[in-house]
């Protein structure tokens, strides 16, 4: 069982730290065979997450940890948020943690104002999500560490629970675990940490429901992963206009950095009560030029590439033949 493995971590880090870092036994038991039971608690559960295990990278951590990430959020610990397990070798407790990327605050801010940053964050998090931060603990958390990420892990924890050895809370440690993924996944689909106000912006309206539907459908749009699938799939010729950026624009370069958009064309009211995976690739997605990227998503339906093609039909018919190209076929 995962959580029998990870008290095995708990008990045993601080001895196995003393021995080389290099293929060590130990080490390769966290990051490959944790990391395979994690996915297989993923089964069954309707979440498209990706998991990682860590002791560190060419040096032992401070902390280990395992990771579940998000892709349209994030796919490394270094930034976005997530959920993590954190362990604390000393007291050896174990803790679920709803977390943020130290690294790439601490970049933008520095150590000290970036603890202040992801303390914040943290109370955001909490407070975006109550239904879910109100059935956890929200107390800091303690790691027993001066180092610099451990230090980021305490300041971003937004709520989660603590397991002290051989504590009572252990029986709780699946049910926990699949809550804490389904406040992950509400919390994705509320906006994460961006403030109320720029996504009011972003989204052009003040209706919540709406505003979180588009943002969540710009988070999934702009997803790497999501982009160079889509664009390898589809190809990257706009599938309103026609505009092919290789024919009309001399563009040379790689698919995933050509000057066309992915557009998330199934509506996110579309999804069925509880659906948590968004989205098929390429099923679910079309290829705009961002004109017609933002022409679709003023209309009523967002999916109805038909009626795009209808409104540029009706430009290109009252213009006069000065086009040298062919808008579509």
């Amino acid at each position: 069982m995962l959580s029998e493995m990870l008290s095995k971590v708990a008990r045993e880090y601080t001895f196995q730290r003393a021995k080389p870092f290099a293929d060590n036994d130990f080490g390769n038991f966290v990051r490959h065979d944790i990391a395979i039971e994690a996915k297989k608690r993923l089964v069954f559960l309707p979440y498209d997450l990706k998991v990682k295990a860590s002791v560190g990278s060419g040096v032992w951590a401070a902390i280990p940890w395992l990771g579940f990430f998000d892709p349209i959020v994030t796919s490394t610990a270094t930034k976005g948020f997530y959920v993590v397990y954190l362990i604390n070798p000393q007291t050896q407790d174990i803790y679920l943690s709803m977390n943020q990327g130290t690294t790439a605050v601490y970049q933008e801010y520095g150590e000290s104002s970036g603890q202040k940053v992801l303390l914040r964050r943290a109370k955001d998090i909490a407070d975006r999500v109550p239904e879910f931060a109100s059935r956890f603990e929200t107390d800091p958390i303690d790691l027993s560490s001066e180092a610099s990420l451990p230090k980021g892990y305490e300041a971003g924890h937004a709520f989660g629970r603590r397991y002290a050895p051989g504590s009572k809370e252990l029986n709780e440690f699946e049910s926990d675990f699949e809550m804490m993924l389904a406040a992950y996944a509400e919390l994705v689909d509320r906006g994460g940490v961006t403030p109320s106000d720029v996504m009011q912006e972003e989204a052009g309206s003040s209706d919540v429901i709406e505003v979180r539907k588009f943002v969540l459908s710009r988070r999934i749009e702009r997803a790497p992963n999501v982009r160079s699938q889509v664009l390898k799939s589809r190809g990257i010729t706009c599938e309103g206009c026609g505009l092919d950026p290789k024919k009309h624009l001399s563009y040379k370069g790689q698919p995933a950095q050509s000057p066309v958009d992915v557009h998330h064309a199934r509506p996110i009211n579309e999804l069925a009560l509880g659906e948590s995976r968004r989205y098929r690739i390429p099923d679910d997605f079309l290829v705009l030029c961002p004109t017609c990227h933002r022409m679709i998503h003023k209309q009523a339906d967002p999916s109805d590439l038909s009626e795009l093609k209808s409104k540029i039909n009706f430009v290109h018919s009252t213009r006069s033949n000065q086009s040298t190209w062919e808008p579509f076929k």
